[in-house]
């Protein structure tokens, strides 16, 4: 068996927020069929951390493991995630990694919750206003600022929880929405379940 690490943008510097990032996303794998094979989430703050982070695994990796980058795309994603990855941030692809070991949040984690907005609405409660989200079904076609503003807009009223705050809520609602739903709606999260599913069996 492939033992596989996701090396995560997310968490922060604090030790909580980074407890609540790894509890978030091994939560979300565990229900996209990973149960008894469970990808080891590393969260690594920074964007720049993650990527290094990353590239000192991928240079230590051996055969029975292997190691994903997971960031946010930040912007329209036009090519391959490794070519975005260039041309956004200036990360040269390492000569051991393939397209398989780069993954992307397009454009932001946030359009994951916008997919699932029933579970949004059960985490916030009656207040939540999900007219105020973008109608769209192609989550990925909405800007980073449009899905901050629209989350900000749909709980502008919400006594159980307050306002939208990344730091308060992401990594819980991420523990909570259906990767079902959100990989109908998000290409890039079938391809990063997919590919976890298939290196997880040994392909």
């Amino acid at each position: 068996m492939v033992s596989i690490r996701v090396y995560v943008e997310g968490g922060g510097d604090a030790n909580a927020l980074r407890t609540k990032c790894r509890r978030g996303f091994s939560e979300f794998f565990r229900k996209a069929g990973f149960e008894g094979r469970m990808p080891k989430v590393v969260a690594c703050g920074a964007r720049d951390d993650a990527f290094d982070d990353f590239c000192t695994a991928l240079a230590q990796a051996h055969g029975a493991c292997f190691p994903v980058l997971l960031v946010d795309s930040e912007a329209v994603v036009e090519t391959e995630p490794w070519p975005h990855l260039k041309l956004w941030d200036n990360w040269d692809k390492p000569d051991d990694a393939s397209a398989d070991h780069a993954h992307l949040m397009v454009e932001t984690m946030e359009a994951w919750f916008v997919a699932d907005r029933d579970s949004l609405a059960a985490y916030f409660g009656r207040e939540f206003n999900t007219n105020a989200l973008p109608a769209r079904n192609d989550v990925e076609s909405i800007s980073k600022a449009e899905l901050y503003q629209s989350l900000k807009n749909a709980t502008r009223l919400c006594n159980k929880k307050g306002e939208y705050d990344k730091g308060a809520h992401s990594f819980e609602i991420l523990a909570l929405i259906d990767p079902d739903v959100v990989r109908s709606k998000s290409p890039h999260t079938e391809r990063l379940i997919t590919t976890l599913h298939r290196k997880a069996d040994g392909k």
